[in-house]
């Protein structure tokens, strides 16, 4: 048992290490167009419009927008590592060689997430050493906060191995980012609080996903939100189970990898 137990973990760093190397090598594509973007974000929302706004639920607007900014940060590039990596493993045929190895799909499933994990978090940090040119960065609770964007972190890379598996062209690769994350990203109260919109309206945001990690992790920073924790941990948990199990599945049945 543990020479098999020591096997999958070499096997499970071997595929972590070589997606970091990926994303690293070509940092230009992947870690420096968050910064760029985030810092536009910073400039036109947080000091020209944030000037105007003034505060936000008591807080600061350009301080209460920086956790929404970093966790779009974290969930975009955990997202789109996942998902075009293990397509470009797909049409270079590559993941072939995996397939046929001794190597348990818990493990291929893991190590590619994690990738997308570690990228993601890497783009959160630096997001938030950009934001440091802006505004002070709290911490109010750092288990929230951590765990909360670590849990959000492998929501997504799971979504993006989903999303992969179903890809049969690069061009599917961006179809969820374009017209699902994007969407649900700016009106999950990123921007704004919930306490703005109408009744109606609050209750039909209640059903996107990246409200309560966007809140979960803003109640990490500042000490407030617009939902429970116990909804934020409830959903994040939740559907990272349901993703996990669909996506061991999807692999089990050789979805998108076998002819």
């Amino acid at each position: 048992m543990r020479h098999f137990i020591s096997a999958y973990w070499v096997a499970f760093k071997t595929i972590l290490v070589k997606e970091v190397r990926r994303f690293l090598r070509i940092w230009q594509q992947t870690l420096l167009p968050p910064a760029i973007t985030m810092t536009l974000y910073f400039i036109i929302f947080g000091n020209l419009i944030g000037s105007r706004i003034g505060e936000m639920s008591g807080i600061n607007y350009i301080s209460f927008i920086m956790p929404g900014l970093i966790m779009m940060a974290v969930i975009n590039n955990s997202y789109s590592n996942v998902s075009s990596s293990f397509f470009s493993n797909k049409f270079q045929r590559s993941i072939e060689e995996l397939l046929v190895a001794p190597v348990p799909n818990s493990v291929i499933l893991w190590g590619f997430v994690f990738g997308g994990v570690t990228r993601g978090l890497l783009t959160g940090f630096i997001v938030t050493l950009v934001a440091l040119f802006f505004t002070d960065v709290q911490v109010f609770n750092l288990f929230v906060l951590v765990t909360v964007v670590l849990l959000s972190s492998i929501l997504f890379s799971l979504g993006g191995f989903i999303n992969a598996l179903f890809a049969t062209k690069f061009d599917d690769v961006s179809v969820v980012p374009t017209f699902v994350l994007t969407p649900l990203s700016y009106l999950g109260g990123v921007f704004f609080s919930t306490d703005l919109l109408p009744e109606h309206w609050q209750l039909v945001s209640q059903v996107n996903p990246i409200l309560y990690m966007v809140n979960g992790f803003r109640y990490g920073m500042l000490g407030v939100s617009d939902v429970s924790l116990f909804a934020c941990y409830s959903i994040l948990i939740g559907t990272i189970v349901v993703l996990s199990v669909c996506s061991m599945w999807l692999l089990h049945r050789g979805k998108g990898i076998r002819s």
